[in-house]
């Protein structure tokens, strides 16, 4: 007679089928083959880029790459944004009606809930509706979050692409052709956005015609440099060099004057008579100045008087100083 069984005690008969699946499940054990290439993934940001760069050869390369039209001029020598550079969320009131006005191919437009309405906001809500920018109403803590740790949003944010930096001798061409006298600003070793964005601001101020930035160990339009130039950024153009030495060179050639500014500088900058002819202004880093090889293409290293009680001026102020003296002897000869 059987042993009964303890509650709960397994009698050792197995369930379900007793023989093999006849490799019915050899499948699942092979997986999916190996992963795809990133740019053959449709979903994937480097497979949309492909799908880009295929419609642009489709097209016959006429425009860019993403459909935004671009002038002739610019179809060769436009510089891209710096590698690994992603959306950009400018923010302040002047910033974003700036932007919107200048038609910056913007993707989004933030307004706080509740926020104070003013003919600002009014008019970007217009512009964005016209434009069929889609706008989104966030609570004032999404807005600090999109404006970072420093930034002052008044509740107000726009979403634009990387910035496009256009080619040095694109900007002079263009000055040229419109029968103006360049004037432009190039950095060499300014590193902190929100100086550049002053920069970027004295420039529009004082008739400059755009900036020039070397394309490493500079700081790029960003959005702490959009913010700090109050819109100006929209405005001014900013060209990326390869190398700033070898683009001051090429400006010498075709007859612009690099002045270099510097406290030792060989010239007080009141006594500076070249304000008749093209110019570029070279102004360097507060702690290191100018580097060596800018200094030795710079036609004249110019200084600003200042008081003996302060060291240095920062580097955005010194730009402007010498832009208003520019401006201030070329409207005198204007006059004259």
């Amino acid at each position: 007679m059987a042993k009964p069984q303890r509650p709960g005690a397994s009698n050792g008969k197995k369930k379900g089928p007793l023989k093999g699946t006849g490799g019915l499940g050899r499948k699942s054990l092979e997986g999916r083959g190996p992963t795809p290439k990133a740019e053959d993934r449709a979903w994937h940001p480097a497979g949309k880029r492909k799908a880009a760069a295929e419609r642009f050869a489709a097209s016959g390369g006429k425009g860019r790459p993403g459909g935004r039209p671009n002038s002739a001029s610019n179809q060769n020598r436009s510089s891209k944004a710096k590698a690994g550079d992603e959306t950009e969320n400018v923010t302040g009131r002047n910033s974003v009606l700036e932007a919107l006005r200048a038609k910056i191919p913007a993707t989004a437009f933030y307004v706080a809930q509740r926020v104070e309405m003013d003919d600002r906001v009014k008019e970007m809500l217009s512009i964005a509706t016209h434009r069929g920018i889609p706008v989104m109403e966030v609570t004032r803590q999404e807005l600090d979050r999109m404006a970072g740790f420093d930034g002052v949003h008044q509740g107000v944010a726009l979403k634009v692409p990387p910035y496009e930096y256009a080619h040095p001798q694109d900007l002079l061409e263009q000055v040229i052709d419109r029968g103006e006298l360049p004037l432009f600003v190039a950095l060499d070793g300014i590193t902190d956005p929100r100086n550049l964005g002053a920069i970027i601001r004295s420039t529009a101020a004082f008739g400059g015609h755009g900036i020039i930035l070397p394309q490493r160990r500079s700081a790029g339009v960003n959005s702490a440099a959009w913010k700090t130039s109050a819109g100006a950024a929209a405005r001014i153009p900013v060209a990326m060099a390869t190398n700033l030495t070898t683009q001051l060179k090429e400006f010498k050639k075709q007859g612009v004057f690099v002045i270099g500014l510097d406290g030792g500088g060989d010239v007080s900058l009141p006594a500076l008579q070249l304000a008749d002819r093209p110019v570029v202004i070279v102004v360097g880093s507060e702690g290191k100045g100018l580097s060596r090889l800018v200094t030795e293409n710079c036609d004249q290293i110019v200084s600003i008087p200042i008081s003996a009680a302060t060291e240095s001026l920062n580097a955005g102020i010194a730009a402007s100083v010498a832009l208003y003296q520019v401006a201030t002897v070329r409207a005198q000869l204007a006059g004259e």
